[in-house]
């Protein structure tokens, strides 16, 4: 975490002398203050020249650490946020949203798994159409295998009015990712706007597609640092859609499990982090695709649909 020096210029409470009085106590960073009492900390600044000025200091510090994370709610105001913000969006496909009691719920982060060809990428541009058309709002697109299709989303909407359809396509913004750090530089903008933007448009989902290309090369090798960048990762979506009420829909790939049966990539970290996982598969002969709820918080998971691939 960050050295008590870098806080100085912005908080003058945390200036020479409470830094020298922290490192006499074995404290020279933020998680060194973490790990220390901190009543104990003011007790011992009262046995200092200048306590009043230290206690500021600590008190200081304890508010920095306060607001970065959001205040602690109680079962009823979470349930206000979520009858208030926590709506669905629909994604077009008919099934799903059927499957889904409406769509993709905003606030939580939704991965849908399939092989190749299944219908993932077709389940992204139908959800982003849908949403720039029925909401009215920005759709962030984050294409990471050069799959983005304007014309197969302008063919989605099918709208008579040039200038209706130039708004509606106006709406999706895409951007090609083709590492994790750029995923990141964009996640982090894309925060800074949501937080400083007030009565502009707002931003209703966010798609990547796909999640498990970005991750896929930064976890190989015996070190940790490719399952902390995915776990980042994975906490920065999910913060974005709670704290910013988007839905968030990221897409992964399968990789051969026990006895040869497919699984989800990314592994038993990954696994932990969608709010909701949905499995889908695609009957070529008919263009069919199915899809089944693998992980939900709210539905049984096993519950399946269907609908046909067009467009």
């Amino acid at each position: 975490m960050a050295p008590l020096k870098s806080l100085e210029q912005n908080h003058p409470d945390i200036d020479s002398h409470f830094q020298t009085f922290c490192a006499s106590h074995g404290i020279f960073s933020v998680e060194d203050f973490l790990l220390n009492d901190h009543y104990v900390l003011a007790a011992l600044a009262e046995q200092e020249p200048n306590p009043e000025r230290l206690k500021q200091g600590i008190t200081e510090l304890l508010s920095i650490i306060d607001s970065q994370h959001q205040p602690l709610l109680n079962g009823m105001e979470l349930l206000e946020d979520a009858l208030r913000n926590k709506r669905v969006l629909a994604t077009g496909c008919n099934g799903i949203d059927l499957l889904l009691e409406g769509g993709l719920r905003v606030g939580q982060l939704t991965e849908l798994v399939g092989p190749s060809s299944s219908g993932k990428t077709q389940v992204c541009l139908q959800a982003a159409s849908s949403v720039a058309k029925e909401q009215m709002g920005s759709v962030i697109y984050l294409d990471t295998c050069n799959s983005f299709s304007p014309q197969r989303i302008a063919r989605f909407l099918d709208l008579a009015r040039d200038h209706l359809l130039q708004t509606v396509m106006n709406n999706i913004l895409c951007h090609s990712v083709f590492d994790i750090f750029t995923m990141f530089d964009i996640l982090h903008q894309l925060e800074l706007k949501l937080r400083s933007q007030r009565g502009a448009q707002k931003v209703h989902l966010l798609i990547v597609d796909s999640i498990s290309s970005l991750i896929t090369p930064v976890l190989g090798g015996s070190g940790s640092q490719g399952h902390a960048l995915m776990t980042s990762a994975g906490f920065l979506l999910k913060r974005l859609a709670d704290e910013h009420n988007l839905a968030i829909l990221v897409t992964n790939h399968t990789v051969g499990g026990e006895g040869g049966i497919p699984k989800p990539a990314l592994g038993e970290t990954w696994k932990s982090i969608p709010h909701v996982r949905l499995l889908l598969s695609r009957d070529r002969g008919n263009n069919t695709c199915s899809v089944s709820i693998m992980k939900h918080s709210s539905l049984a998971s096993g519950k399946a649909a269907s609908f046909v691939i067009c467009g």
